[in-house]
């Protein structure tokens, strides 16, 4: 089925639907602040779960050494 204009239903639906403030996204994205916030308890909780802190803390160490010189 297609509308006047020569799209296919589905996409004019698509299209239609606005994120909150008037910014369009594709249907099925979310904001990348949203993704980092669902991702980090789970990222924390694997890395306390098999010892991966003390891997992350000496890169950051390293890190910040680095850039003090």
């Amino acid at each position: 089925m297609t509308d006047p204009q020569g799209r296919t239903a589905p996409r004019a639906r698509r299209r239609a639907r606005v994120a909150p403030l008037g910014v369009r996204r594709p249907s099925g994205t979310r904001h990348p602040l949203v993704a980092v916030a669902m991702v980090l308890p789970f990222a924390a909780l694997l890395g306390v779960v098999f010892g991966g802190w003390e891997a992350v803390m000496t890169q950051a160490s390293s890190v910040a050494v680095l850039l003090g010189r």
